[in-house]
């Protein structure tokens, strides 16, 4: 038995980090047949912005594109994504809505679900690990690392032990943005083995350039599984290279027992889809494989990065992204110190531009600012600076219970809303997810079905016949 497993996120982190998630699923199929020989511990393949880019940009059902990998990888361990109650969306959802996500993300064919939240609050992940188990799914949770004066090692091995608790199956260290160095990785790994008596998952990325040093002392201190991703979009913004970490394991009590050929056999087979995304522009080689140590500097992961640039050229600012980015900590500790991953990345990145673009600290204060202040998003790691809590609330109290106990069941809304383009259980949550995404969507389905069987069109109430 292989001593270390491996996640490969070739089919989701991979081309979310390199190349704007717009891999597609007739590039992903051919390559399918060989990775689900290799043995993986799991492949991640859906969740995160798979969803999204797949209804907004590839005019392909996300819902599809899973049945489809479930059938074309048999014998192989599915995975996805997902932020507790914000789902695959930017907000909070209504209980209702995570859990059927969660049942219908299982019932196409998902096994494991790692569940994170961006605050690190474990009440925004409880009704997404209950449906996980609920529906027959492994629940791998995540913590979301980073750091800061209250981000210690004791702060995530207590995280860890409720995660425990929760009824997690797994915990997963989940590193956006490479900023978990090597030996606080060794030091992390070692006390969460004391502490719980769950396997072990290390996920990072090559960012800063010390993606493979991390995983590898990380799997000396004894983690079970990492995350890695074939060479074809391995390394750079996104997790570090699986063959170059089986190789690098090879022949040691740490051996994967993974058959490097057909690994190569597999990135062989993924190489076009690459070649196509560089030749489109969504994979800027360049940027997405330089070592951008200032991650380590101002915590500002990839994706962040590229927002921050699109905000300021719009603004014609882009002068002014040095002091943005020196602007982004001070933010961050305003607001209490929140790892940068979707959305707090978002509503910091925003906040941080506008306190420089208007040359007054909060003198704009976005709607999500407002809201992360008020706890609409969870609890906070720390607590806020008064002084901005006092100028961007008033008098105002944060919420101190759960978020979602304040938003009503919404299933039943959502499919009166859409019941004319409803043609499969599933298409309920796409809307609920993205809804003028997702009819635009279904008008497109409906448009392109009407052109090809003109019968399926019912012409007493407007409806497709199904």
């Amino acid at each position: 038995m292989a001593k270390v497993r491996i996640t490969d996120t070739i089919l989701r982190d991979a081309h979310q980090s390199q190349a704007a998630t717009r891999m597609r699923l007739d590039e992903m199929l051919p390559a399918c047949e060989v990775l689900d020989k290799v043995g993986y511990f799991s492949l991640e393949c859906w969740g995160g912005a798979t969803f999204d880019s797949s209804l907004r940009f590839l005019n392909e059902d996300p819902w599809d594109r899973l049945r489809a990998l479930r059938k074309a990888l048999p014998n192989t361990k599915l995975q996805m994504l997902l932020r507790g109650q914000n789902i695959l969306g930017y907000k909070h959802y209504a209980d209702d809505t995570v859990d059927y996500f969660v049942k219908k993300s299982i019932d196409n064919g998902i096994d494991i679900i790692r569940i994170f939240d961006a605050l690190n609050d474990p009440r925004n992940m409880e009704v997404a690990v209950k449906a996980t188990k609920q529906y027959g799914g492994t629940a791998e949770l995540a913590i979301s690392y980073t750091t800061s004066p209250v981000h210690t090692e004791e702060y995530f091995v207590k995280l860890a032990k409720q995660f425990e608790d929760m009824g997690a199956d797994i915990i997963c260290i989940k590193d956006m943005a490479n900023l978990l160095l090597p030996y606080p990785a060794y030091s992390l790994v070692k006390e969460l083995k004391k502490a719980v008596k769950l396997p072990i998952v290390v996920h990072t990325h090559n960012t800063t350039g010390t993606g493979a040093m991390t995983l590898l002392k990380a799997v000396e201190a004894g983690a079970d599984v990492i995350d890695t991703a074939l060479s074809p979009l391995g390394g750079g913004t996104a997790q570090p290279v699986t063959e170059s970490m089986v190789a690098a394991l090879a022949d040691t009590e740490y051996d994967t027992g993974l058959d490097i050929n057909l690994l190569t056999e597999a990135a062989d087979l993924l190489k076009p889809a690459v070649e196509r995304l560089e030749k489109e522009n969504w994979r800027d080689v360049k940027r997405v494989m330089s070592t951008n140590v200032n991650t380590l500097r101002y915590q500002v992961p990839g994706g962040m990065l590229s927002n921050l640039i699109g905000q300021l050229k719009q603004a014609g600012k882009m002068d002014k992204f040095d002091e943005v980015l020196e602007e982004v900590p001070r933010v961050r500790k305003d607001f209490g110190y929140p790892p940068l991953v979707t959305p707090t990345s978002q509503i910091v990145g925003t906040q941080a531009v506008m306190n420089v673009i208007t040359g007054e600290r909060y003198k704009m204060v976005p709607n999500e600012s407002k809201g992360l202040l008020r706890g609409e998003y969870g609890r906070l790691p720390a607590p806020v600076n008064p002084e901005i809590q006092k100028k961007i609330l008033g008098d105002e109290e944060p919420l101190k219970d759960r978020p979602a106990d304040h938003i009503a069941p919404q299933l039943d809304e959502f499919r009166k809303e859409i019941a004319e383009f409803v043609q499969q259980d599933e298409d309920v949550l796409s809307y609920a997810s993205f809804p003028q995404v997702a009819k635009k969507f279904f008008e497109n389905r409906q448009a392109r079905q009407l052109k090809s069987d003109p019968s399926s069109f019912n012409k007493e109430n407007g409806t497709m016949v199904i």
